[in-house]
């Protein structure tokens, strides 16, 4: 069953009817997965609000060159933890988390605008029939087997409502995104296994919003909308944050 609040509803919720006792964390440990064209940098914001909050936050630098390489960065950074992890992934990353996760330490999977395969599904394979009319994100042809988003067009393809300095600087330190971790399919996927929650970022520009609220659907995940683009986890860190600490409480 899927169950859908807003962020405003979900953090009045958090607020005002969890006790205290209710509201210990479950899980002390948080690993984040940044996705394609970008690296962990941009989980500052997030990192910085769960720390305050008492998380140990450790941020998987992958090098989005295959799914296999990315899932074996992050299965290394879930083995260093000493309890239960919440393993969140965005974008690509929710990908790398879908195969990850199966891990025995994880606890749950949290979904920020990212992609949620289900077994033998890829990006590729995910992006191969979007919505009519959804937005054709500005990908430039393969060089060399990898991918670049065209510097021109990446603020508004994907960061809308990130300050126009912050934008610029994503957009001129992209980092190449591997055609073959594009290809790469989830053999189990975590959230068949593990409580899946999942953030909609509703004005996004890279994953058309239906999609993404399908494959939430799918995954039974706990759901909040937002409205901000693809790169939500940098414009709105408290709500990506919220969701998060919704995951590591949950009994």
């Amino acid at each position: 069953m899927i169950k859908t609040l807003t962020a405003t509803a979900a953090i009045a919720l958090s607020a005002s009817a969890l006790t205290p006792a209710q509201a210990a964390p479950t899980a002390k440990n948080v690993v984040l997965v940044h996705g394609g064209f970008v690296d962990g940098s941009g989980w500052q914001g997030v990192y910085e609000i769960l720390k305050k909050d008492g998380y140990n936050v450790t941020i998987v630098q992958n090098p989005t060159t295959s799914l296999k390489d990315d899932v074996a960065v992050t299965k290394r950074a879930i083995a260093q933890q000493d309890g239960p992890v919440v393993l969140v992934g965005h974008s690509y990353g929710g990908v790398v988390i879908s195969e990850a996760g199966t891990d025995q330490k994880v606890k749950a999977v949290v979904y920020i605008a990212a992609f949620a395969p289900d077994k033998g599904e890829s990006v590729s394979s995910l992006i191969a029939n979007p919505p009519a009319g959804a937005p054709v994100p500005p990908i430039l042809p393969p060089v060399d087997g990898f991918l670049f988003l065209d510097k021109a067009k990446f603020a508004a393809a994907f960061a809308a409502d990130v300050d126009a300095k912050t934008a610029a600087f994503m957009a001129d330190s992209q980092v190449p995104w591997g055609v073959e971790a594009l290809a790469g399919a989830v053999t189990v996927p975590a959230w068949k296994e593990k409580p899946s929650y999942y953030l909609v970022a509703s004005d996004d520009h890279m994953i058309p919003p239906p999609a993404q609220r399908l494959m939430a659907k799918r995954a039974g995940a706990t759901v909040v909308e937002a409205k901000g683009s693809h790169a939500v986890y940098v414009s709105q860190p408290k709500v990506v944050a919220e969701l998060i600490e919704q995951a590591a409480q949950a009994k």
